[in-house]
């Protein structure tokens, strides 16, 4: 049975850091495309990174292009996401996602291209 659980979030500063972790069971992180995802209050959710299978590719929302860095450890069987100079803006529920359809990232992660879903971790932006 595949699962994700994610963690690392928080309440940090304006321009401050977190690492959030989306720890995979159930199959290997490394066949799929992985993408991490953001909702906002009110706002719909949105594709800010992925990494691809194989060759570990990445790509990333022009929003947080410069600030955020995805990366895996297929020995944890696990991704990350390095959030840096944090900004209100990025206040939502983080989410990690898998597609299962396809090794490679997509140029824009879309929310219908990924069937397994974390439970999401909270990142609040706030001084």
């Amino acid at each position: 049975q595949v699962h994700f659980v994610e963690s690392g979030g928080g309440l940090v500063q304006p321009g401050g850091s977190l690492r959030l972790s989306c720890a995979a069971s159930g199959f290997f992180l490394d066949y799929y495309a992985i993408g991490w995802f953001r909702q906002a209050p009110g706002k719909e959710r949105e594709g800010i990174s992925c990494i691809s299978a194989r060759d570990g590719s990445t790509n990333y929302a022009d929003s947080v292009k410069g600030r955020f860095t995805i990366s895996k450890d297929n020995a944890k069987n696990t991704v990350y996401l390095q959030m840096n100079s944090l900004k209100p803006e990025d206040t939502a529920v983080y989410y990690c996602a898998a597609n299962t359809m396809r090794v490679r990232c997509t140029p824009a992660s879309q929310v219908h291209e990924y069937d397994y879903w974390g439970q999401g971790t909270q990142v609040t932006v706030s001084s």
